[in-house]
């Protein structure tokens, strides 16, 4: 090719779009280590500790809550940088495990009148296919339910066209699907 084409060779791929590559005898190793360790630098996350949820699941939603506002840049950064990492290593989301069959499962709540800025309720679900969630979704009805029962049946109907997608999507069909009362935040 170099008598074709003008390049040059600069050996071995190390490190390419954030990602880490390891030849071996025994074959080509992705990781991601250095993206991860950088981000985490990047947002004084390094030496945080793992808690079970990010925020506290009984606050209700208002514009002024006393705090300051949040850096809308900084914050966009942040999730587009655990969205790269999350999209290009699945396995840093949830572990998988082998499973004898995949069924879909799915799990609904909501919230009614969370914000008390403009008493909208909250949808949330979550669904998965063997051992991993494979969509989910938490954020704000677009009218105002009237009680709780509307509130619930706005998210059973958000996630009935979710799962609609989904069984088209896979193209089988599963037969289990749950609803939980637990808030999905």
């Amino acid at each position: 090719m170099k008598k074709i084409f003008e390049m040059l060779d600069l050996g071995k791929l190390h490190y390419f779009l954030g990602m880490e590559i390891k030849q071996a005898e025994d074959g080509i190793f992705i990781f991601q280590r250095k993206y991860a360790t950088n981000l985490l630098t990047k947002f004084n996350m390094l030496n945080c500790k793992t808690a079970p949820t990010l925020m506290n699941l009984n606050d209700k939603f208002q514009n002024d809550d006393g705090t300051q506002s949040a850096d809308g840049n900084y914050f966009r950064s942040l999730v587009g940088g655990l969205i790269s990492l999350i999209h290009s290593r699945p396995y840093t989301v949830f572990a998988y495990a082998k499973t004898p069959e995949y069924k879909l499962y799915g799990f609904t709540d909501s919230d009614w009148a969370r914000c008390l800025e403009d008493r909208k309720s909250t949808t949330g679900y979550v669904f998965s296919l063997g051992s991993g969630a494979v969509t989910w979704s938490s954020k704000k009805q677009a009218t105002i339910a009237l009680s709780t029962s509307e509130a619930e049946y706005m998210t059973a109907t958000a996630s009935t066209c979710k799962v609609v997608w989904l069984r088209k999507f896979f193209g089988r069909r599963w037969t289990k699907t749950r609803r939980s009362n637990n808030n999905i935040m």
